[in-house]
Parts: structure tokens; sequence; C-alpha cells
């Protein structure tokens, strides 16, 4: 190996300190003594690093049509879920092994079954794009008859606490949503370790409610997310001294990991945190949506009196109605 380091170097030594008169030579004339240097390089490069003899497996099509088959069975059963969440399925199934390359090879699965139409494009969930524009309405009279359809009641107003779900990654935004948008509860989406201002302006917000509050957090089992929903109690305590709000983080905890045979991953070595953290980290993205979904409809329904439901309810399809009548009329005035 030092030999064959050293050559180039020695050989651009000699080429420099030529004379320049040399330089006028024909090639022909210094081409065998290239050639056998180069080959003698060549040699000694491949003795010391010889080819690699690994073989990387390609998976027939019947393997291929077999994960194909399974993941349209998870997404039938349980959708939207996000990319990683398939991949965790898989996993947990023993479909395919727990490998980074396999998460990038899920990816170009789905991608081929939903332009093949195996597999409806709103079956994979991905709140990480967004689209921001003014909402807007083709005429008045549009605009009259969708605030009609649309309209809302506020649910927590009439209630006796106040609820918030946060959640560690935007990717989860499209599943979670299917459980909190019903409920009128704010999905506050934090990516990571939630900045002074945000943890700031929502402290505001649960004061001026005027009520208890309780926050459920969801956060990866990991060194990070662990020390994000920390960070959540501390700022929200400081920022409403002697306020009664309550912060809890309910997923992903120890119990779940086994009740529900979560997939791990190595702890990540680079993160200052690891060192006081014991075992294997999991997603949040590990947990089946229908898990998830279960879970944060169970932080928010026993904070619901269900006669003042029924009332805010009854109100709500009145109003509505009144605001039907005043969009036929006003139209037709």
């Amino acid at each position: 190996m030092t030999s064959f380091t050293n050559t180039p170097a020695t050989r651009n030594h000699q080429v420099a300190s030529t004379p320049r008169q040399n330089t006028s030579k024909p090639l022909a004339d210094d081409s065998h003594g290239s050639l056998e240097a180069l080959s003698s390089a060549s040699m000694t490069a491949a003795t010391t690093y010889p080819a690699s003899r690994i073989q990387r497996h390609r998976r027939s099509k019947t393997e291929l049509q077999a994960i194909y088959d399974a993941i349209i069975r998870i997404m039938a059963a349980d959708h939207p879920m996000t990319l990683r969440g398939v991949f965790y399925r898989l996993v947990s199934e023993s479909i395919i092994p727990k490998a980074e390359n396999e998460y990038d090879k899920v990816g170009d699965y789905l991608l081929k079954l939903r332009r093949e139409g195996a597999i409806p494009y709103h079956w994979v969930a991905d709140s990480t794009r967004w689209m921001r524009k003014p909402k807007t309405y083709g005429s008045l009279e549009d605009a009259l008859y969708q605030t009609a359809r649309t309209y809302r009641r506020s649910l927590w107003n009439d209630q006796n606490a106040y609820v918030e779900i946060w959640c560690e990654k935007d990717t989860l935004a499209g599943i979670l949503m299917e459980e909190t948008e019903p409920w009128d509860v704010p999905l506050m989406v934090v990516r990571g370790f939630s900045s002074e201002t945000y943890v700031y302006n929502a402290s505001q917000a649960i004061e001026r409610m005027g009520k208890p509050a309780y926050l459920y957090l969801l956060t990866d089992h990991d060194p990070s997310g662990l020390a994000s929903a920390g960070h959540v109690a501390r700022k929200i305590a400081e920022f409403l001294p002697g306020f009664p709000c309550t912060v809890k983080r309910v997923a992903v905890t120890q119990d779940q990991i086994a009740a529900w045979n979560l997939p791990t991953r190595p702890t990540k070595a680079t993160d200052s945190r690891s060192r006081t953290f014991i075992g294997e980290s999991v997603e949040l993205d590990a947990i089946p949506p229908r898990n998830l979904r279960g879970l944060v409809r169970s932080c928010i329904e026993p904070h619901i009196d269900q006669d003042v439901l029924d009332r805010t309810k009854g109100i709500e399809a009145m109003e509505r109605l009144t605001l039907a009548e005043l969009a036929v009329k006003g139209w037709a005035a």
C-alpha cells in the first residue's frame, strides 16, 4: 500500500523537475515506461483493494407481489397512514427487514401502487406540505351558502374544561385530525422542540379560555422526545403560574411498546441526551393509526359533559338553519 500511495507523488515530482526542453519529446518515447508504471500501480491497487464480493439480493416478482399484497391489506384495514407507518407495520409483521434502505423501497412501492390504482392516493398521509391561501368565494350567494353549510358552534365554550393535543410530528397531523376535528380540539404540531414564541402564544390562548386545561403530548420514545415533552411542561408552568393546566405525555410509552409490540430503532448516539436514556428508541409513527386515533379519543372524551354537548349541538343546528334561511332570503331580496 505504501508503495502504491507514493508512486504517483514520486512520478509527479520527477515530471515537475524535468528540464523544459525534454517536453518536446514525442509521446511515444515515454509511452512504454508510462504503461509499465500504470500497469504496476494497477496491479498493486488490485492486490491491496480487492473488488467487493457482496451480492445484493434482488427480490423476485413473487416476493414483490407478496409485499404489494401486504401493503394493500394493511392500508385497506387502517388508513390514512404515513410512509413510515406503513414501513413499521411491514417490519412488525416480518415482511421486510428493519433497515433504512427498506424504508426507501417502501416509498417506491407505495408510489407504484398508487400510480397503478391499487391503492387510493388519500390512503397515504402527508401533512408536511402546506398550501396557504385566503378563503374566497365565487360569489356572494356562494359565501352565504358556504357559511350556512360549514357553521360550527364552539364546543369548549360551554364545557367545564379545555383540551389540546400536542404532537411532535407534522407527518401524523392528517391521522390525528380525524379525531381532533370532530371534537373541536386544537391539534398543536410542534415539530420537535417547541419554540419559546409558540409555547407562549399557546399559553395565552389557554389562559383566555378561563377554565382548567389539559394538554396531551405525543412524542417519540427517545431522548429528544422525552426532553421536548418536559420542555413544554416547564414552559407552560412558567408562562401560566398558578393556572390549572395539566400537561401529560401519553405516547410513546414503555407499556405501549410492550402491549402493541412496537418495532424499535437504535437510539442516536449523536444525541447528547442519550447518555441517560436506557434501551432502544421507538418512533410515534410505529403506533398503528387505529391505536393512535383511539388513544387521542380516550384523552378527549373524559372531559366532555354529554348533556352540555347535546345542548350545544341543538343550538348549533338551529343557528345553522337560521343562516340557511338568511342566505335564501338575502339572495332572493
